[in-house]
């Protein structure tokens, strides 16, 4: 069960696809956040997904929100995958120990191994203000994020 809008959202730390650790603490105070998790890299659904993120980027990584986007893929896999796709914002890898941010947001699927289509988005008090879990299949519609990002 994915944590719920209210409900303080579970810190972390893992490394990006460029190495660097990246804390959801870090943006405390200083940025909303939109932490986005999804099954793997170079999948049709999810390369969609996220390619749509990267074309409408301003829109979801500016001065008042940081976009993360968070698989149980390893950091060379993310660095490549990144670098194939043009992703300018953060790849961050939940392979070790394995599933273990996925799992503290409740969007990990144990029997296939891998997050499933989790949106959280995160105010500046780390706070959840609003989610969206989808099932493996389903892509995420953007749009929903705008509206969402706009009320806070």
């Amino acid at each position: 069960m994915a944590i719920e809008v209210g409900s303080k959202a579970p810190d972390f730390e893992l490394k990006d696809n460029h190495g660097a650790t990246v804390r959801l603490s870090d943006f405390r105070g200083e940025k909303a956040v939109v932490l986005l998790f999804y099954p793997f890299a170079f999948t049709g659904v999810c390369t969609g997904e996220l390619c749509e993120l990267r074309d409408q980027l301003p829109r979801f990584q500016n001065d008042d929100v940081q976009l993360l986007a968070v698989s149980n893929d390893s950091v060379p896999t993310l660095r490549v995958f990144g670098e194939q796709e043009g992703l300018d914002y953060p790849l961050l890898s939940d392979f070790w120990p394995h599933g273990e941010t996925s799992r503290a947001y409740g969007v990990f699927d144990e029997q296939k191994g891998c997050a499933v289509r989790g949106t959280f988005i995160i105010d500046k008090d780390g706070i959840v203000r609003w989610t969206v879990v989808n099932g493996l299949p389903d892509a995420r519609d953007l749009n929903e994020y705008i509206k969402a990002l706009d009320s806070l």
